[in-house]
C-alpha cells in the first residue's frame, strides 16, 4: 500500500539535493553553449575539413548514449597511465567535473545541430538584401541572421535544455549525490522505492514545468519584439465605383 506519510517525509531530503542538481544543470548548459555556438558556425563554413570535423563530432555524440560517454570519460581515461600522470588528471578524477564535461559535450553536439539548422533556415532573400546594403559578414551574422535564427531555434533549444535537466540524473552513476543519487540512498534506507521515486519524479516535474514556462515567456517576448505576433493593420482596398447603366442610353456611368 502506498505510504503518503513516507512520501511527504522524504521531500526535505530530496529538496536538499536540489542545489547540486541545479549547479550541475547550469554547468552543462553553459558548456553546451560554449561548445555548440562555435561548432555551429564552423559547421557551416566553406572549409570541408572544418565542417566535416564538426559533423563527425555531432554524429559521434548524437549517435552514442550519454551514459556511455560519461562512463568512458570517468572510468575509461583512468586506465591510461599517461593520463593519470598528466595535468588533466585532477579534473578527470573528479566525478562532478567529468559529468559536466561529458554531458556538456553531449549537449554541445545537439545545440550545434539545432543552431546549424536555424541559421540555414534564414531566408536567403534577407541575407542578399543585407549584402546589397554593403554590410560585412560579421554584421550580417550578428544583426540579421542571428536574431532570426534564435527565434527559429528557441523551441528546439528549449526541449534540449529540458533534456539536459533530466540528464543530470545520470550523474548519480558516478557517485554524485544529486536528486536521483539521493533518491537511491533513501531507497536503500527505507526499502520503499515506489514512494521515494514518486517524490523524486514530482520534483523533476515541477522543475520541468517552471523551465518550460520560462522558455515560453522568452519566446513570447522575442516574438513581440520582432513583431511576429504584432497586429498588422491591413490597408483598405479602394472601393471600386459602382457601375450603372443609363436607362436612356446604353452607356455605362460610375455611380
Amino acid at each position: 500500500m502506498f505510504d503518503f506519510s513516507l512520501l511527504i517525509s522524504s521531500f526535505p531530503r530530496l529538496l536538499a539535493a536540489l542545489p547540486v542538481t541545479l549547479e550541475l544543470f547550469a554547468a552543462i548548459v553553459v558548456v553546451g553553449l560554449i561548445v555548440g555556438v562555435p561548432a555551429a558556425l564552423v559547421g557551416l563554413s566553406s572549409s570541408r575539413i572544418l565542417s566535416g570535423s564538426v559533423k563527425f563530432y555531432i554524429g559521434a555524440f548524437r549517435g552514442t548514449p550519454a551514459l556511455v560517454q560519461l562512463f568512458f570519460l570517468y572510468y575509461g581515461f583512468g586506465q591510461f597511465s599517461f593520463i593519470r600522470h598528466s595535468v588533466v588528471w585532477p579534473l578527470l578524477r573528479d566525478p562532478f567535473t567529468c559529468a559536466v564535461i561529458a554531458l556538456g559535450l553531449n549537449s554541445g553536439a545537439y545545440t550545434a545541430r539545432i543552431l546549424m539548422g536555424a541559421l540555414s533556415a534564414v531566408p536567403k532573400g534577407i541575407v542578399e538584401a543585407a549584402e546589397a546594403l554593403g554590410l560585412s559578414r560579421a554584421s550580417i551574422l550578428s544583426r540579421v541572421k542571428a536574431p532570426i535564427a534564435i527565434r527559429i531555434a528557441l523551441p528546439a533549444y528549449a526541449n534540449e535544455t529540458i533534456l539536459n535537466l533530466k540528464a543530470t540524473s545520470l550523474a548519480s552513476t558516478v557517485t554524485i549525490m544529486e536528486l536521483t543519487g539521493t533518491s537511491k540512498l533513501l531507497v536503500s534506507e527505507t526499502y520503499a522505492p515506489y514512494e521515494i521515486f514518486v517524490g523524486a519524479g514530482l520534483v523533476y516535474l515541477a522543475m520541468t514545468f517552471v523551465l518550460s514556462h520560462a522558455f515560453r515567456i522568452i519566446e513570447l517576448n522575442i516574438a513581440r519584439r520582432t513583431g511576429k505576433n504584432a497586429d498588422v493593420v491591413k490597408p483598405r482596398k479602394p472601393k471600386q465605383p459602382a457601375m450603372s447603366k443609363s436607362s436612356d442610353s446604353g452607356d455605362t456611368h460610375a455611380a
